[in-house]
């Protein structure tokens, strides 16, 4: 089987990290188009050994960019179209269409109550996504949640499989070597509580949260903030007005440390951390809190479907409702209990990546055996909304 996979683009995200992943365990030839950034993990894919082609999309409105394409798929003899993300799900849909692929998977990253990566759920976005849905034949939904979103907006329930995120348990392991060494190089002091945060800063991940609860706790406590966005300047602005900027770091899209040298990758930085929160009250699976699981960090979460729909014998972590005082207990609370042993918890192994992949590969055997599909009215992507 010979299949492509089309993405929005591929900075440093959730979705486009856990692409990756994917096609490192499956047993597919599988190949990329990016639509635009080919960022970081599109350097990453590429030293896989995985062909990436980038489509030079000028932006949503980039009608031109659809014959090109087109023009991809149509050459390059693909037995599967897997589109993720949304710009790339409305537009990836419609070329392999008009390209004559029939077995076109459509993976739903981030559908929020409210939200859709970033962008809010008005009409015509939910209009768009459901005109395009009936040109694929099977969406993913990463969890529970998001499958009972996609039904709730209209989606065919026969048309959905759930395929949970996976991580690389091994590589997330804890490693009391890289913690002294990465503490070191961030310049951390050897008292310092380390409180951590992983993924992209934008609003909605309300990071802003734990600076203002920073700024509550003992002077030992320090905020490592992993991860790069259009927030950032913003949540510095704001660690400063609260007398806390020397004690959070900022590690951006590309960890460095305060030379400027390249820093340590995020199973390093989740080993230096001594607590792992997670504010952001709306997440469609929770992928930063699993892996902080599998490093045998204890957890505080505002949301985390991964977590929350487990057993409750699987669970490793405490969810936190309530805002900046909410935190600030709950903080207080984590900080005062003894540190116990940094194993995987049994949550994190339910989300092993090989379990994953492997429930994939059904997906994909069933979409190309599956009946000729019928020819819905063809989308236009005009209502495509910036991302």
């Amino acid at each position: 089987m010979k299949a492509l996979h089309i993405i929005t683009g591929l900075g440093v995200g959730g979705a486009e990290q856990q692409l990756r992943l994917l096609l490192r365990h499956l047993p597919v030839e599988c190949e990329v188009v990016t639509l635009t950034n080919p960022g970081t993990v599109a350097d990453g894919l590429a030293s896989d050994g995985v062909r990436v082609v980038h489509l030079g999309m000028a932006g949503n409105r980039d009608l031109a960019a659809l014959p090109r394409l087109v023009r991809i798929i149509r050459s390059g003899g693909y037995d599967l179209v897997h589109t993720h993300l949304y710009r790339a799900c409305v537009y990836g849909r419609l070329a392999a269409r008009l390209a004559g692929v029939r077995a076109v998977v459509a993976t739903e990253h981030s559908l929020g109550d409210s939200q859709m990566e970033g962008r809010k759920l008005t009409s015509g976005v939910r209009a768009l996504y459901l005109a395009s849905e009936r040109l694929g034949r099977t969406t993913v939904a990463v969890s529970p949640t998001v499958a009972d979103r996609l039904r709730g907006w209209g989606v065919p329930a026969p048309r959905i499989e759930v395929v949970p995120n996976g991580i690389d348990l091994a590589r997330f392991r804890f490693d009391p070597d890289a913690r002294r060494h990465t503490r070191r190089r961030l310049g951390l002091p050897d008292h310092a509580y380390v409180v951590g945060g992983v993924g992209r800063l934008t609003a909605s991940k309300r990071f802003d949260v734990l600076i203002h609860a920073l700024a509550r706790l003992p002077a030992d406590h320090w905020l490592l903030l992993v991860g790069g966005g259009p927030e950032e300047n913003v949540l510095r602005r704001t660690a400063h007005e609260a007398g806390v900027a020397d004690r959070v770091l900022f590690t951006g899209e590309r960890p460095c440390v305060p030379d400027g040298t390249p820093g340590p990758d995020l199973p390093s930085l989740t080993s230096a951390m001594d607590l792992f929160v997670s504010p952001s009250p709306e997440e469609t699976f929770g992928l930063a809190v699993v892996e902080a699981l599998a490093c045998g960090l204890p957890v505080l979460y505002a949301s985390c479907p991964a977590i929350e729909q487990l057993p409750a014998r699987a669970r490793g972590a405490r969810r936190v409702t309530g805002g900046i005082e909410a935190f600030v207990r709950a903080l207080t609370e984590a900080r005062a209990q003894p540190p116990g042993p940094r194993t995987v918890s049994e949550a994190a192994r339910h989300y092993d990546i090989t379990r994953s992949a492997a429930q994939l590969m059904d997906v994909y055997a069933a979409t190309v055996s599956g009946p000729p599909l019928l020819s819905p009215a063809t989308p236009t992507p005009q209502g495509v909304s910036s991302p």
